[in-house]
């Protein structure tokens, strides 16, 4: 049996002198060192032995597993060796070399227009309401004064879902969720949020653009307090220099109705290009609320009355920078976007 012993030492020892890697060292492991491994088999035989023997062959056996775990030992921790230092290699950051630049970012100025906006009337004493993008038919058109089959509905194609549902098109209907919750209260509030109507891309018109809407409701608000709330905005955003003017409109909410414009922000109102020689821009438009409008938002018209404007923020924001192509708002082009990054 010892002679068997030292016959498995020498074949184990010449088999892990040429292991090529971790996998093959830990198949030679189990083959002589596991439970049922050669040394493992060879001394399930001592039973046979006398009691004289067995010590001797016992030694012998955990010599030679001594041995063979010593090789083993070695040559895994070789391997180990060997697998760090690849991983380093593969890993090695070369702290010499110059960083790389990151671009810095801003915010688009689409949303720093809608947020100088809201300042500017949260700044006047307004709050902020919202309301959803999807939206019924009644608040949308007929609350606001627009019944079903009313001409006016052809002034805002619309992306109809059913016949009773559909893409917002202005954020009036918030005004309308306002008052409504409001139960007769006064109200001083603004009303941001993206709107859509069926209209082709171009320089000038969206499918989908951003308005911002205003509505006041209290006893003895008068055109006058409309005109003020205007021009005050108006010199927030262009500058003291800014004036306004009303022109009579027409919108089936608002009694009287007007749109309002704004001098030239890029000649100062003595006439170029850009206001075709006028001296005044168009920026929104506004009035006085419809004493129906009022009636079905849940108040008296003979207690109280308001005014309302709206606004479209691109419309806004080309005007303030300058833009002369609306789709630069949209395609992220990062040679347009970059130009607000320190405005």
């Amino acid at each position: 049996m010892k002679e068997r012993l030292e016959a498995l030492r020498a074949e184990a020892l010449q088999e892990l002198r040429d292991v090529a890697g971790p996998q093959q060292l830990n198949d030679l492991r189990v083959k002589y060192l596991g439970k049922k491994g050669a040394l493992t088999e060879i001394l399930r035989g001592m039973g046979g032995l006398s009691a004289e023997e067995r010590p001797v062959i016992g030694q012998a056996g955990n010599e030679v597993r001594a041995a063979i775990e010593e090789v083993i030992e070695t040559k895994q921790a070789a391997f180990q060796q060997a697998e760090t230092e690849n991983r380093l290699r593969a890993e090695t950051i070369d702290v010499t070399l110059p960083g790389k630049k990151t671009s810095a970012g801003a915010v688009h100025p689409l949303n720093k227009v809608a947020q100088e906006i809201e300042d500017a009337f949260i700044g006047m004493g307004y709050t902020i309401a919202e309301g959803p993008e999807v939206e019924t038919d009644f608040f949308n058109f007929e609350a606001l004064n627009l019944p079903k089959n009313h001409p006016a509905r052809d002034m805002q194609d619309s992306f109809y879902i059913t016949d009773e549902i559909l893409m917002r098109t202005h954020t009036s209907p918030v005004q309308v969720r306002t008052m409504k919750a409001m139960n007769g209260k006064p109200v001083k509030v603004i009303c941001p949020g993206k709107v859509y109507r069926r209209d082709d891309d171009d320089a000038t018109h969206s499918f989908q653009f951003n308005q911002i809407e205003g509505l006041v409701i209290g006893p003895n608000i008068r055109m006058s307090d409309l005109k003020g709330t205007l021009l005050q905005f108006v010199q927030l955003m262009y500058g003291k220099q800014a004036q306004i003017r009303l022109r009579p409109s027409f919108f089936p909410f608002t009694e009287p109705s007007a749109e309002v414009d704004v001098t030239c922000v890029k000649c100062g109102g003595h006439g170029c290009r850009m206001c075709k020689h006028t001296g005044w821009i168009e920026i929104l438009g506004c009035g006085m609320v419809h004493p129906r409008v009022l009636e079905m938002g849940g108040y008296d018209p003979n207690e109280m009355s308001g005014f309302a404007f709206g606004m479209g923020v691109e419309r806004i924001a080309i005007l303030k920078y300058g833009i002369d192509d609306i789709r630069h708002f949209y395609t992220n082009d990062l040679r347009f976007l970059s130009q607000f990054v320190r405005m």
